[in-house]
């Protein structure tokens, strides 16, 4: 089946191509141009996109991605570019090429890397996409429910809206419902939770979660209403100034309270771009660790401060979230959870690093122009649980719960898609069990 990568209603923004060339010339430096030089144009890349996969359009190879920054390199940056553009070998960008370009770097573009580890030089495609992102911004394209979210994230706290009001008022609320201590605002605090939008707003049970599970490892802890939203939309958009200014909201809290540890929760991208990128985004060193739920968790469990009864209550596999596995190396702690846990626990084929991405990160699942190529692209993923016979998928994503619960729907799938806090904090050893 062919789908096209994005359908994109004709618009009347202002597109400035010279905006858009200018900031690639700007993000041409190190390894980028290294990248743009290395590719062989093996075409390896094609098979582990799960887009061309879907598809089979050969458009969304992902080599392709590297055409925009390749075209003003070689016309402005590379050896012998002079000579290039005398001979007319080095075609100038137009309008035409970015906005037939738009759909390669937004929707069809997960930035999961999974091109990066079959590509025999090693290019982080992933890394060029992003930067290609914020030319594109600059010059007045990209998804604009996309901007908007990452506009939200910089005016009101978070891309879904959630304000530090609506952030007390939910924490009061849940505090109340499940009684439960979700502490906000401590002065002083040895780690630092932050949450998801997503989260809070549209699976508030995995807060909860976190909170049971902290409490039960006796881990002192606090909320901040200072810096709580641990997405970065501002990466996701290709808007750099939004994506220092959420690194800046969380590093500021951290320090006013004096914490160690900075835990991020069920979010892919927010842990690697905390973990691997928060410090070069704001420009020095972070002077906490930052730690996934999910390796925070595992420790507690190493240490004997958390402990929980079996889930027996049916076979299980595990979704690895990109940009936790493959791209931020915590592969391996969601199975030391599960290990002894989930007593029927099964691995999908692939799985670990080379697992296939949910089809909604990199921003894919904000944009409504999307939905049709991501819902196609989960196929996928359908194919690999369905393979394991597990009836239940579970996950340390909330991005990829939403995005598979979407296409779930859309597609009529019946599978149980958990979350690996909310399955332990049911079963916390000496804990009331919620199900009786």
């Amino acid at each position: 089946m062919t789908v096209e990568p994005g359908t994109i209603t004709p618009d009347n923004r202002p597109v400035d191509v010279g905006a858009a060339v200018t900031k690639m010339e700007a993000l041409l430096g190190g390894h980028i141009a290294a990248y743009l030089d290395a590719c062989v144009h093996c075409g390896q890349c094609a098979q582990a996109c799960h887009f061309h996969e879907a598809t089979k359009d050969p458009r969304l190879t992902p080599a392709l991605k590297l055409q925009p920054m390749t075209r003003v390199y070689r016309r402005s940056k590379a050896p012998f570019s002079g000579l290039r553009k005398a001979l007319g070998l080095a075609p100038e960008v137009t309008e035409q090429d970015l906005r037939a370009w738009e759909p390669l770097i937004f929707d069809t573009c997960t930035m999961c890397a999974r091109c990066t580890i079959v590509c025999p030089m090693a290019i982080d495609i992933a890394s060029v996409v992003a930067a290609t992102r914020q030319a594109f911004v600059a010059a007045g394209l990209g998804p604009p429910d996309l901007l908007e979210a990452a506009e939200n994230a910089r005016t009101r706290g978070s891309p879904l809206g959630l304000t530090e009001a609506k952030l007390a008022d939910r924490v009061e609320w849940l505090a109340d419902e499940h009684e439960t201590e979700i502490p906000l605002d401590k002065p002083v605090a040895e780690v630092l939770l932050t949450v998801s939008s997503i989260e809070m707003m549209k699976y508030p049970d995995s807060v909860v979660a976190m909170a049971k599970l902290l409490n039960a490892g006796g881990v002192d802890w606090t909320l901040s209403s200072k810096g709580y939203e641990a997405t970065n939309f501002g990466v996701l958009s290709g808007k750099a100034d939004i994506a220092k200014l959420m690194v800046e909201r969380i590093a500021s809290a951290a320090e006013s309270v004096g914490a160690r540890i900075v835990v991020v929760p069920e979010c892919g991208h927010a842990y690697g771009v905390l973990r691997w990128t928060g410090g070069n985004l704001l420009g020095r060193e972070l002077p906490f660790e930052v730690m996934h739920i999910t390796e925070f968790l595992a420790a507690l469990k190493r240490q004997g401060k958390l402990r929980f009864t079996p889930y027996t209550d049916q076979a299980v596999t595990y979704h690895d979230p990109c940009q936790i596995s493959r791209r931020g190396g915590a592969t391996a702690d969601a199975r030391y959870l599960l290990d002894g846990f989930a007593t029927d626990f099964r691995e999908m084929t692939p799985t670990g690093n080379y697992n296939w991405c949910c089809g909604g990160g990199g921003g894919v699942q904000a944009m409504g122009r999307a939905a049709d190529v991501r819902h196609e692209v989960f196929r996928i993923k359908m194919a690999q649980v369905e393979a394991t016979g597990a009836p239940a998928l579970v996950s340390a994503c909330a991005n990829c719960r939403l995005t598979m619960d979407e296409s779930s729907a859309a597609l009529g799938w019946d599978k149980e898609l958990l979350s690996i806090v909310e399955m332990l904090a049911d079963h916390i050893e000496g804990a009331p069990n919620p199900a009786e």
